[in-house]
């Protein structure tokens, strides 16, 4: 068994505070910035967190705004069926553009939006947007859209789903949910039934960034998943001939055993295309085919593929 570890912010008198009141605010900072750089660990308070602190609070709030004013986009990335090669389907990633700070990256505003609860209304808007958006599109094309832990503890989320696909007319066949094991840890059980419940909706459930946790296998005993997204880090390695190989070789055997698409993300390179492929990857994704680009550009890229596409024939 893996026991988890403590998350411990540290301050120190007098240099950290003259008073107890003092001291206390300086170790929430501490234990404010172990959080927010991954959990599990420990730190000193700095005298920089309150600047690192007051800035984080500015997003937040900014980001509250922008939520509420409808300023985020989202993004589209294709992806592509390596055997038949043509696109099955996006995913829809958030994007923001923030009026002083320019693009804010998703590795900075998603966790936030994760410690704050802002990542309810901001999950609610994606799902709603990327599902308006696939109901125009071909109907053999799917949508993916990520949920994180934080939207999986909220009781409303099924009726959300089933709301969102009612109003949309999207197929829920067409949509296909990125959980992480993240999503596990702390309620296992009902976790699993919730997400039974989206099944018999008829949603596809993908498992994203699989093999870099340390018990991703055990959950693939535990729920029939559509589709394993094996992660970037496996995939950038593959030209090197390292074990890279040997891991996504395995993961591509796993999920062909257990009737499941194998997905490479992150593919850079023609070579990594041609290594998937040959190792039997279903499906992958990465800028080799295309960045995530705006909802205006997708009808240029599904062109472009199925020009592709009679050029094969």
């Amino acid at each position: 068994m893996v026991l988890p570890r403590n998350s411990i912010g540290i301050a120190l008198g007098p240099d950290d505070g003259q008073t107890a009141d003092d001291l206390l605010i300086a170790a929430d900072l501490a234990l404010y910035a172990v959080k927010a750089g991954g959990r599990g660990t420990h730190k000193f308070y700095d005298r920089s967190m309150s600047k690192e602190f007051n800035d984080r609070r500015q997003i937040e709030m900014d980001l509250r705004e922008a939520i509420e004013r409808n300023e985020l986009e989202l993004h589209y990335q294709p992806i592509i069926n390596l055997r038949r090669k043509v696109i099955t389907g996006f995913e829809a990633l958030a994007r923001w553009r923030h009026p002083a700070r320019g693009v804010v990256p998703p590795a900075t505003f998603i966790p936030l939006a994760e410690d704050s609860g802002l990542i309810l209304p901001l999950g609610d808007w994606v799902l709603a947007e990327a599902c308006r958006r696939a109901a125009q599109w071909p109907n053999d094309l799917k949508i993916a859209v990520n949920l994180s832990p934080v939207q999986f503890s909220d009781p409303k989320l099924l009726s959300t789903i089933e709301r969102i696909l009612a109003e949309t007319g999207l197929a829920p066949n067409r949509l296909e949910l990125e959980i992480t094991e993240r999503i596990f840890m702390d309620s296992g059980e009902i976790t699993l039934t919730t997400l039974r419940r989206m099944k018999q909706l008829g949603i596809c459930i993908s498992m994203d960034d699989f093999g870099t946790g340390y018990s991703s296998l055990s959950y693939l005993r535990s729920f029939p998943f559509d589709k394993i997204k094996v992660d970037r880090v496996f995939v950038s390695d593959l030209a090197g001939g390292t074990e890279h190989i040997v891991i996504v070789q395995a993961v591509v055997n796993i999920a062909n055993a257990l009737g499941m698409t194998a997905t490479a993300e992150g593919v850079e390179t023609d070579d990594q295309r041609q290594i998937l492929a040959g190792l039997g990857c279903d499906e992958a994704q990465g800028y080799f085919f295309s960045c995530p680009v705006p909802i205006e550009n997708v009808p240029e890229i599904l062109a472009k593929w199925a020009a592709k596409k009679t050029l094969a024939a």
